[in-house]
């Protein structure tokens, strides 16, 4: 069985806040469970392909049939629960990530780190968390305007906000050869973090100044620093 999975077209990839500040939103990338399904039926037939889930919805496995061998391939993974609808948003959680292990959609794993500014988007303040600290909101979405793969990668992306039309987000992946720019450094210092955890959390990444990070690593070393500011 020789199976070859086309990439995700623009319009199939939704947008979805990871973190909301008074600077600005990181966004994710993700593709919808109706995607998975319309991809399957096209590529391999709606016939040839089912789904099975497990562990009360927390697992799922996927099987394609092999005409070759005159069975069926399986593959298996882990979803977690949404916030709403929380047996039905696990269901799909664990479908879409089965689906991933097939190589549907794969490519959302190498999309860049995308900040928007709170210059680009609607950002409110939505009430003190149990620490005592401000959280923050936003009515905006987010959509993806065009992309470009290449062998699984993504080396263009344009992010649009649905709202104002405004462009909020341009990629392309040589832009992300050098050091983070301004606006990262930005970012970084809002989080307001201790400066010897910050230090620590840097050299655990391999650099000494917040300066040094790579582009390609800022998502990672963000993701940690964001982590050790809500720990304090």
């Amino acid at each position: 069985m020789d199976l070859n999975f086309r990439e995700l077209r623009a319009d199939e990839i939704d947008c979805r806040p990871a973190t909301i500040t008074a600077a600005g939103i990181s966004l994710l990338l993700y593709k919808d469970a109706r995607v998975d399904m319309d991809i399957l039926d096209e590529t391999v037939g709606p016939m040839n392909w089912q789904r099975e889930h497990l562990r009360d919805n927390a697992n799922c496995k996927v099987g394609i049939w092999d005409e070759e061998k005159k069975q069926w391939v399986w593959k298996e993974d882990t979803g977690t629960e949404s916030n709403t609808e929380k047996e039905k948003g696990l269901a799909s959680d664990s479908f879409k990530r089965a689906c991933f292990n097939w190589g549907i959609g794969r490519e959302l794993y190498t999309a860049p780190f995308i900040w928007i500014t709170n210059k680009q988007a609607n950002i409110e303040e939505a009430g003190l968390n149990a620490k005592g600290k401000m959280t923050y909101a936003t009515k905006d979405k987010f959509y993806v305007s065009t992309i470009e793969i290449t062998n699984k990668k993504i080396t263009s992306l344009t992010i649009v906000n649905q709202k104002t039309g405004e462009v909020v987000f341009e990629y392309k992946l040589k832009d992300y050869d050098d050091k983070i720019g301004k606006a990262h450094l930005e970012i970084i210092k809002n989080l307001k973090i201790d400066p010897d955890k910050a230090k620590e959390v840097l050299q655990k990444f391999g650099y000494e100044k917040s300066s040094d990070i790579k582009k390609k690593d800022f998502a990672k070393v963000f993701t940690e620093l964001k982590e050790v500011a809500n720990e304090t």
